[in-house]
């Protein structure tokens, strides 16, 4: 029997093996795992989230969409119930890039409440990253990005009003967003 800390620590150990190649999109190419990290730093840390199915599901939820990993890897390794969460945060690559946007805004106020708290702190680590360590995107796709967002998050609204907080605080800094070369 795994300790809660232990599970959630074999999550990030098992991120990491599966990112270990890939690099974010901003001006340093940080490593890609940095992102899965900062989710779980922002449940833990700025939520108070304690729960292990989430801190898991949170340093896992990109496994499936952008490596090799398979759903039943996820549940083979973390359980059913930390796979159902990922499952639920997954988008599905075969889709088109707007299909899978419209979808996400769709699917919100569905989701398991375990699975709005990925997805606020998902946005809320997105946004962030737009702001401080922003990919060579132009100004105009930033908004749109922001734009986004604030709809997926208003149908996870009511899982954590701090959170939610924090989110809105980010998303009012959308006026600083500039061009990036």
């Amino acid at each position: 029997m795994h300790t809660e800390h232990g599970l959630v620590l074999r999550a990030a150990a098992f991120a990491a093996q599966r990112h270990r190649r890939q690099r974010r999109l901003d001006a340093e190419r940080s490593p890609y795992i940095n992102h899965p990290l900062a989710l779980a730093d922002t449940l833990a840390n700025l939520g108070g989230i304690a729960d292990p199915v989430v801190l898991c599901a949170a340093l896992l939820h990109d496994t499936v969409e952008d490596t090799a990993t398979t759903f039943e890897e996820i549940e083979l390794a973390f359980g059913a119930r930390i796979a159902a969460v990922v499952r639920e945060v997954t988008d599905d690559k075969a889709l088109p890039k707007a299909e899978r946007k419209r979808l996400q805004i769709e699917r919100a106020p569905h989701i398991s409440a375990e699975a709005k708290l990925v997805k606020l702190a998902d946005k809320i680590c997105n946004l962030s990253d737009l702001l401080d360590a922003p990919p060579a995107w132009p100004r105009q796709r930033k908004r749109d990005y922001f734009d986004w967002t604030a709809q997926v998050i208003a149908g996870v609204r009511g899982a954590h009003p701090l959170l939610e907080a924090h989110f809105d605080a980010l998303y009012a800094r959308i006026d600083e967003l500039t061009d990036s070369a």
